[in-house]
């Protein structure tokens, strides 16, 4: 039987496993994540009344707790509306935020289709951070709306990661500035930079949009051209399921007090990458109350000494009472985040896990099946999505609290890379998570223990081979 891993050299396999066993040497800095208790032990769980804020500040602890007990009147019994709210809170400093409308995009089209409305509606200021902009069917449109917006007297200003957007060419970029568009290329990187073990490793992987201080839009779609149709469309011709098929994936749009944070975010990074001077946008607007939703924006970056988003995801699985709904492209999970979901399913949560059945990059993948023993023996229940290459990074814990962000639940984004999530609490928001959820699920191919033990020698090693890895993944 041939065990060589398909698409590496003997050699240069050898040199993987010797750059990733020096990981352990505290002379490169590795950082890891840490541990469950670790998580619960920097801030107080105790239960108190979480801060609200709405439209015009803080609301009053009354205000607050009458908000909070609207939401668990409607959701049942459950810690996640109390210590879990508590905790995150006092670990962020974010508030939650009231007020808001929050509306849920599934896949490409008709997140671009939202998102070229609010832009052609921009009248003062359009502010985009991505991680992947394509010169292609997608991008393009997109540069000549932004150039048009520009022509129109509107401030366009734009962050692009340096890392995400390497094959895009740099006349690309350098047609908008030539219009007057500001952009910024975050962390710029060459390749001499990425054996540096420093921050050429560090990568903004937030999407973010706001336009004139009152939209915002969040989660996981880049602007690329597996975007440009539905999941549910397929390539005719192609044999390769990552060119045949689109990708699944999962957006929201925020309106009301919420946008402020996405802006101030943007704002941030666009001061820490010495962007040029765009001061005179009116970027923070008097917002009004446009829905109901409770938000909370949580952000990460590498310079945190615990991923808030990292904390909120240990802490809300730790809190679930009746089920945990994943729906996640990057499973490569670290020793605190596996044992807070098999905890969830030994106590009796129904966990489930729609995964994706084939991927873009075969180590995220394999790595994240190398979790799948330890999952399923625990009890989760594990899906595959067929039919589509799963990019979502979405989550809906007991039917109420719900994320929609770009964060992947694995190390690079916890450690490494720049992240934003929204959290939604309330059944209504929840519910429309948990029927994206079952649409999935309708579409997607339960992994059970027996048949798991079947799989071949050579997936085996490419999943020990990938679990090396997990680190840089």
């Amino acid at each position: 039987m041939n065990n060589r891993v398909p698409g590496i050299s003997k050699s240069r396999f050898l040199i993987l496993v010797l750059i990733s066993s020096l990981c352990l040497l505290p002379l490169l800095g590795c950082r890891f994540l840490p541990s469950l208790h670790e998580v619960a032990e920097s801030g107080s769980i105790e239960e108190s009344p979480p801060s609200v804020s709405g439209p015009f500040g803080p609301l009053s602890m009354k205000e607050s707790k009458a908000l909070i007990d609207q939401v668990k009147e409607e959701a049942g019994p459950t810690d996640l509306l109390t210590r879990h709210v508590s905790f995150v809170e006092e670990l962020s400093g974010q508030p939650l935020i009231a007020g808001n409308r929050v509306t849920l995009l599934s896949d490409g089209p008709e997140t671009f289709a939202a998102m070229s409305e609010a832009i052609h509606n921009a009248k003062e200021h359009i502010n985009l951070e991505t991680f992947i902009i394509r010169d292609d069917e997608v991008g393009r449109p997109l540069a000549d709306l932004l150039i048009r917006k520009r022509r129109e007297g509107v401030l366009v200003n734009i962050i692009y990661d340096s890392f995400g957007a390497k094959k895009t060419p740099s006349e690309f970029f350098e047609r908008m500035k030539a219009n007057g568009l500001n952009v910024v290329e975050f962390n710029p990187v060459g390749f001499f930079d990425l054996l540096s073990w420093g921050q050429a490793n560090n990568r903004d992987h937030r999407k973010i949009l706001v336009v004139d201080g009152k939209v915002a839009f969040t989660g996981g779609i880049n602007f690329y051209r597996v975007y440009s149709k539905s999941s549910s469309s397929v390539l005719r011709g192609e044999k390769d399921p990552q060119s045949r098929y689109y990708w699944r994936d999962t957006h929201v749009q925020v309106e009301g007090p919420a946008v402020a944070e996405f802006q101030r975010l943007f704002l941030e990074t666009w001061r820490s990458q010495n962007g040029p001077d765009i001061a005179g946008g009116e970027y923070f607007p008097s917002l009004k109350k446009e829905g109901d939703s409770l938000v909370r924006v949580i952000a990460s970056s590498p310079d945190q000494s615990i991923s808030n988003i990292y904390a909120a995801y240990v802490s809300a699985m730790a809190h679930a009472e009746r089920s945990v709904h994943l729906t996640h492209a990057y499973l490569v999970l670290d020793p605190g985040l596996r044992k807070a979901i098999t905890d969830a399913a030994k106590r009796g949560v129904s966990v489930k896990i729609i995964l994706p059945a084939f991927s873009d990059f075969w180590m995220p993948f394999h790595a994240a099946r190398a979790n799948y023993s330890e999952l399923l023996a625990a009890g989760v229940r594990l899906f595959e999505r067929q039919n589509a290459l799963l990019h979502s990074k979405t989550a809906v814990i007991d039917g109420v609290w719900s994320t929609v962000g770009s964060s992947n639940l694995d190390v690079r984004s916890f450690l490494h890379d720049t992240e934003v999530n929204a959290v939604v609490l309330g059944t209504q928001f929840g519910g429309k998570m948990e029927r994206m959820f079952e649409y999935d699920l309708s579409r997607s191919k339960e992994i059970t223990p027996g048949e798991w033990e079947k799989r071949p020698v050579t997936d085996r090693i490419k999943e020990r081979t990938a679990r090396l890895f997990r680190y840089w993944l």
